[in-house]
């Protein structure tokens, strides 16, 4: 038994996904950027990520987050024994990042290079030393397949807002607005969203307007997991589809409502030069498998002596 294809609404959202990413281009194709993320085993968006992290010259640390997000991120490196946990809770705040759950990991990993991978430091510290051995080895991994393709591994240093800005070009889709302490509203899908008490960002004193996260988790309410701070003018930058800069300006705002309308009608002449060259293509396919016509002998018709032409008498030369 062969298997039954997949709904065609998962595939359209699939591609719509990969479209929003920019791994495909208008009419389906796959572009140059999406060429280059097929090449890792990875979620879309984290390719995504590091791809845009070679750009802004953060990759080795964008490198560990990719990795460390394969394994489940903070809630399977850290653990929580019921008999020692303000322990657990006062161990997890020294390596907590305030802007960002995705920093919070970088921070661990770093910590543990820094303490030569030790064992016993794990076990102090309250880290899961089994998966930061396996963040090790993904990490090697998707490092050789980096080389692989001849990209640059760079390092931005403490710089660590080149690193939120490349989890915000992944996750824009799964950006995030404060509505309430503790409560946020996803920008696209006005879905109600909760921090999580053991996020980085949750009693930090301040409530951030702006969040992108990973995914979410539902339990009593829905709460989001892996989050970080983002510039609003970074989701506009990424996501132009979904998100912009609100002008004040009236001539600002023509401006902006003048090149969305020429993106638009780019995109439909695009399509509809698509969809001709389809056709043409169609039509091509068709009239070479039909072949060139045989020309067809009508009695008695054509010009006397041509080619293919009926006699219209008897041959002498038959005796008849």
């Amino acid at each position: 038994d062969f298997m039954g294809p997949p709904p065609q609404d998962n595939m359209l959202n699939s591609m719509y996904g990969l479209w929003i990413l920019g791994a495909l281009g208008n009419t389906g194709e796959l572009t140059a950027l999406g060429k280059k993320m097929v090449e890792f085993p990875l979620d879309p968006p984290l390719s995504k990520m590091l791809i845009k992290a070679e750009e802004l010259g953060c990759n080795k640390e964008v490198l560990t987050i990719v990795a460390s997000l394969s394994v489940g991120g903070l809630s399977h490196i850290f653990y929580r024994p019921k008999d020692r946990a303000e322990e657990s809770d006062a161990a997890r705040e020294k390596f907590a990042v305030p802007e960002s759950d995705h920093l919070t990991m970088l921070h661990v990993y770093q910590q543990w290079e820094h303490n030569k991978f030790r064992g016993d430091w794990c076990s102090t510290h309250f880290l899961q030393a089994k998966t930061l051995h396996k963040v090790r080895e993904i990490r090697a991994q998707i490092q050789d397949i980096m080389l692989s393709q001849r990209m640059r591994v760079e390092t931005c240093s403490q710089d660590w807002d080149k690193v939120r800005q490349a989890v915000c070009s992944a996750y824009f889709t799964n950006a995030a607005r404060m509505k309430g302490v503790g409560e946020y509203e996803n920008l696209r899908t006005a879905m109600k969203c909760h921090l999580h008490a053991t996020s980085s960002l949750y009693g930090i004193g301040f409530t951030p307007d702006y969040v992108v996260y990973h995914e979410l988790v539902l339990t009593s309410k829905e709460y989001m997991q892996c989050v970080s701070v983002v510039d609003p003018y970074w989701l506009a930058e990424q996501g132009p589809m979904f998100f912009q800069v609100k002008e004040t300006n009236f001539q600002a705002r023509m401006a902006s409502k003048r090149k969305g309308d020429a993106v638009v009608k780019a995109m439909e002449a695009e399509l509809q030069k698509a969809r001709e060259e389809q056709q043409a293509a169609k039509e091509a396919m068709t009239a070479s498998q039909r072949g060139p016509g045989a020309p067809i002998a009508t009695p008695g018709g054509g010009n006397r002596g041509a080619a293919g032409a009926t006699p219209r008498r008897t041959p002498a030369r038959m005796g008849i």
